[in-house]
């Protein structure tokens, strides 16, 4: 969202230094008319535009707020020196007496142009929100102010002031349209986004099913059918054999692996006798994380653990995320694994809603079958610690 932010603002800072470079250009241009105002004049105002256009040139580059009052304020005084040469008031500067026939058409026409155009083009960056609203809001009024003192007693004023606000409210229609396009595109997008990956996720689940409908079929339903039948035809250390197999393929499920068929019933297998740590973490993680649940690892990266008790440590740690995934109503969970001498800590945290410990029943045996008595069995340990609206910590210790 912050990219798209990034790209709304560059797009109304670029239209507004289109729109607000043109009009002083154009503005110019109208001045530079012989006989629209004096040579001496003109010498002076060229500068100005020039500080002008500097500015302009910053609106369309910089999300910095403070740009816009200062296009204003250069251009109100270009407004003014065009009021005080128009009364004679810079005679002692530029040696030009005031205007007895006030205005000329092309000076009046730059007028309306600078305060309707080149000066109104901020409007288009100070429309996203309520601060910058109040920015226009001031920006407008002092605009407004200057080119009542420049047309000051004109008759051609109730013209000026009428294109006056018409150009400030085309360019704050303009700034506004911009800013919900880009909101709604971002909505799109997102919302685009956001079903591709349900989509993703959805055949990825799908894919996921087939392959443990393949890998059950050709290994544990196929030792079922013979045992089914009395192992006809297959001798009974080759039974012994499938069923070992078997049960070591459901164990590296169980802790996350995604065993690979070289051929139709032949799935490689790691060695059970002893296991790393830290490659069976990231089955884990990877296991959860396609069921919805973010998991971050803390702290060691690889262990050697022997079967049995890497067994009972992941069994139990896996229990522990599972329940985060279906109690806790948040969808991250984070492990820090530490390690000592002697033993291998799991401490498994979450922000979730958390419980009250004390009002747990007696008779309900899943942490304590799942968890705590499958750690004991290798010499384990596990404590709770939670409290409701607090989240929840379980601390799982095995030995090396």
């Amino acid at each position: 969202m912050e990219r798209i932010v990034k790209e709304r603002d560059r797009l109304l800072q670029r239209s507004a230094r289109l729109l607000g470079m043109s009009g002083a250009a154009v503005a110019l241009l109208c001045l530079a008319v012989p006989g629209s105002v004096a040579p001496a004049t003109l010498v002076l105002l060229v500068p100005l535009f020039a500080v002008l256009g500097l500015l302009l040139d910053r609106v369309g580059r910089s999300r910095s707020l403070v740009w816009a009052p200062a296009v204003v304020a250069a251009g109100s005084l270009i407004l003014l020196v065009l009021q005080l040469a128009n009364t004679g008031a810079l005679e002692p500067l530029t040696g030009v007496p005031a205007s007895p026939t006030g205005y000329s058409s092309a000076a009046e026409l730059a007028i309306r142009i600078l305060a309707a155009w080149a000066i109104a083009s901020v409007a288009v960056v100070l429309t996203i929100s309520l601060g910058r609203m109040i920015v226009l809001g001031i920006t407008f009024t002092v605009t407004l102010v200057f080119t009542l003192i420049a047309l000051a007693g004109s008759a051609t004023l109730p013209m000026t002031l009428l294109v006056l606000v018409a150009g400030w409210a085309i360019a704050t229609v303009i700034g506004s349209l911009l800013n919900a396009g880009v909101v709604r595109a971002a909505r799109r997008i997102s919302n685009i986004g956001r079903a591709h990956r349900a989509e993703r996720q959805a055949s990825e689940t799908e894919a996921q099913r087939r392959q443990g409908a393949r890998l059950l079929h050709d290994t544990v339903l196929a030792t079922l059918t013979l045992l089914a039948h009395s192992g006809v035809g297959v001798a009974p250390s080759a039974m012994a054999q499938q069923a070992g197999d078997d049960a070591r393929l459901l164990r590296q499920l169980r802790l996350g692996s995604t065993p690979t068929p070289s051929s139709s019933g032949d799935y490689a297998l790691q060695p059970t006798s002893e296991s790393v740590l830290g490659n069976t973490l990231e089955n884990v993680k990877q296991r959860f994380g396609r069921m919805g649940l973010t998991v971050s690892w803390h702290g060691t990266g690889q262990v050697l653990l022997p079967s049995d008790v890497l067994d009972a440590f992941l069994g139990s740690l896996a229990e522990c995320l599972e329940n985060v995934r279906r109690h806790a109503g948040v969808h991250e969970a984070h492990v820090t694994i530490t390690d000592d001498d002697t033993t291998i800590r799991a401490m498994v945290t979450d922000s979730g809603v958390g419980f009250d410990i004390a009002a747990i029943e007696e008779g309900r045996l899943g942490f304590k079958e799942s968890v705590l008595a499958r750690l004991r069995e290798v010499g384990g340990n596990a404590r709770v610690f939670s409290a409701p609206g607090s989240g929840t910590t379980v601390v799982l210790e095995v030995p090396r």
